[in-house]
């Protein structure tokens, strides 16, 4: 269900880059705001829903780079201190089947995990051209905002989430290194930061990978799933898209119908949907419930393997945390007149990055 509509405090409407104080100033304590703006005014954002005892449900990624994470990681720490129900919207997380799947998994039914592969390998999105004359850079890059590292972390760090975020809860823990390729293949005339392809290897404490495959480019394979391999089978974690998962245990590595061990029983509920009710329920019974942190430092993984294929080097996920890249400071600050995080270059194009050359940065 979803939540009644008393839940709901109807406004004018605001705009502006305050308009979020105006909106939420009309909430009481204890209702729930919706942070759905691009990522980067994530912090900004929950700053002040914090602030106004506000329980919130935010979409994911929740992060851009390693000072936005540290800001998100203390703001998740402030509002689990005041009982606060924070919901991120990596909804794989509450998918039935996914959680069968783990359950079994833990139970070892295909072993010791030895290797873990995921794929979003679709058409072309987040790639644009030339700023029209009618809009201000800044509201160019806002509108946008998949095309701008600042705004979104790029196409890549907005599409992988919930990939890599299901891989490493059936793994348990977060990767400790990563280190990735990427590039542009088909450039034509976008001018954007975007590259069209990234592969990404994350190694976890024990040694174990995570392979992390992403592109998009038209006319190529098709493949948008998640697979775990084991010391005595194979388990499929998505199968198309997010939902339905369509969870599966095979006794061999191939996939094939004659090896099918176990199966989620279809059709399975939507965790679209479940997200919402863990979150609304848990604010009715008053227990608690807290995402941020683990959002955070999902999109943290995320970074880490942005920030190695951009640079060309192995990035730990300390050095990711601390880095001192900021793309975008004073958000908190920002007006219509205020100028845009990016600069075009003279070329009419946005920096792309330079790896092996820019190897402590980004772009």
């Amino acid at each position: 269900m979803i939540p009644p509509r008393s839940m709901f405090r109807p406004t004018g409407g605001f705009l502006g880059f305050d308009a979020y104080k105006k909106a939420m100033d009309c909430l009481r304590p204890g209702d729930v705001v919706l942070l759905t703006t691009p990522c980067a005014f994530r912090w900004v954002h929950f700053g002040h829903a914090i602030d106004k005892g506000i329980n919130v449900f935010m979409e994911k990624p929740t992060t851009v780079d390693g000072p936005s994470t540290r800001k998100m990681l203390a703001l998740a720490e402030r509002s689990a201190r005041k009982n606060l129900k924070m919901g991120v919207g990596l909804m794989c997380r509450h998918c039935d089947a996914r959680k069968a799947l783990l359950e079994r998994l833990g139970n070892g039914q295909i072993g010791e995990i030895t290797c873990i592969k995921t794929y979003r390998l679709v058409g072309p999105a987040g790639f644009t051209g030339p700023k029209p004359p009618e809009l201000s850079e800044l509201l160019y890059q806002i509108q946008k905002y998949l095309s701008f590292f600042w705004a979104s972390g790029g196409l890549v760090h907005d599409y992988t989430s919930h990939n890599i975020d299901e891989c490493c809860w059936m793994k348990g823990s977060w990767p400790v290194r990563a280190m990735g390729l990427a590039g542009p293949y088909n450039r034509s005339d976008d001018v954007d930061q975007n590259l069209d392809h990234y592969s990404v290897e994350y190694t976890f404490a024990d040694g174990t990978n995570l392979f992390m495959n992403a592109r998009n480019i038209s006319g190529c394979h098709g493949e948008f799933a998640s697979y775990a391999h084991g010391t005595k089978g194979s388990a499929v974690i998505s199968t198309n898209m997010h939902t339905p998962a369509k969870c599966r245990i095979y006794k061999g590595h191939n996939f094939v119908k004659s090896d099918l061990v176990w199966a989620f029983p279809q059709p399975e509920p939507n965790p679209y949907q479940l997200e919402w009710d863990h979150l609304i329920d848990a604010i009715r019974q008053d227990r608690p419930f807290n995402e941020a942190k683990r959002g955070a430092e999902a999109s943290l993984v995320q970074i880490m393997g942005r920030m190695a294929s951009h640079t060309g080097q192995v990035v730990t996920w300390d050095q990711a945390l601390n880095h001192d890249h900021e793309f975008a400071p004073g958000l908190d600050t920002l007006t219509m007149n205020s100028p845009a995080p990016l600069h075009v270059g003279k070329d009419g194009r946005y920096p792309l990055p330079q790896p092996g050359i820019l190897t402590n940065r980004e772009f």
